[in-house]
């Protein structure tokens, strides 16, 4: 979890809170991503009767520092892990693994299709996903989920791009991308704090790789994460005075 960017507009043109949308598809690299990146949004609107939706890309094989883990047991731990993290946010819709090799994510057409058709399956009116221009991004497999979000929105909405999918095309009405260096919109999450920060906690199998929690009975580390997880909300809302906030590159004209 790094920190959250330094806004590179003036408050005033920062947007804020989108209509609820009727459906959400959020893309994340691996299981726990889309948690980090948009858990309290998708949590305020599964709450307000949004149908949530995760795509995540790869099998998450990677997601230990234990030399000897069974990388066929992680896997399975962690789908699970994340389907109840779903539930916790409130998410009614879909959980789907595509089942990529984790840290071997590459921008294929077969990959892209898929995304289109996972698209074009639940015609979500937002989707969110990782921002592929960060810059100095070191890992590979959120660069290219990033990429495959948005090549997959664009296939996904012009119907001579893979035929032979058996769903129509369809076009969301915005994309909001985390992990942006200059975010423009901000969702307001206040309120749903604790929902985001249970969710990520499902993720038990990342407690230490990803939350610097060695031990899920360790109270001190567990609060210290929360506290983290808390400053970094706080610093996205300030800029509009909010308390908890999500921040993203909104692009409405899809």
């Amino acid at each position: 979890m790094s920190d959250p960017p330094a806004h590179g507009a003036l408050a005033g043109s920062l947007s804020t809170d989108l209509a609820r949308p009727a459906s959400a598809l959020a893309v994340g690299a691996h299981p726990d991503d889309v948690d980090f990146g948009c858990g309290g949004t998708l949590a305020k609107w599964a709450a307000a009767g949004c149908e949530v939706h995760y795509l995540v890309l790869t099998d998450g094989s990677k997601g230990s520092w234990n030399p000897g883990q069974d990388t066929a047991q992680l896997v399975a731990r962690r789908q699970e892990e994340q389907r109840d993290a779903s539930r916790i946010i409130g998410g009614q819709g879909r959980v789907t693994f595509l089942g990529a090799v984790d840290g071997e994510l590459a921008d294929s057409h077969d990959l892209r299709g898929r995304v289109a058709r996972e698209i074009r399956r639940v015609r979500p009116d937002v989707v969110l996903g990782h921002d592929p221009w960060k810059r100095y991004r070191l890992h590979p497999d959120h660069r290219v989920a990033g990429f495959l979000t948005t090549d997959g929105i664009v296939a996904a909405r012009d119907p001579h791009f893979f035929p032979e999918h058996e769903f129509p095309h369809h076009r969301p009405a915005a994309l909001l991308l985390w992990e942006a260096d200059q975010p423009d919109h901000l969702e307001d999450i206040a309120g749903y704090e604790e929902v985001k920060l249970r969710a990520l906690l499902a993720h038990r199998s990342q407690l230490e790789s990803t939350m610097r929690i060695g031990d899920e009975e360790d109270t001190n580390a567990v609060d210290a994460f929360a506290e983290r997880l808390r400053n970094r909300q706080a610093a996205a809302g300030a800029p509009l005075g909010l308390t908890a906030a999500e921040a993203f590159k909104l692009i409405p004209d899809l």
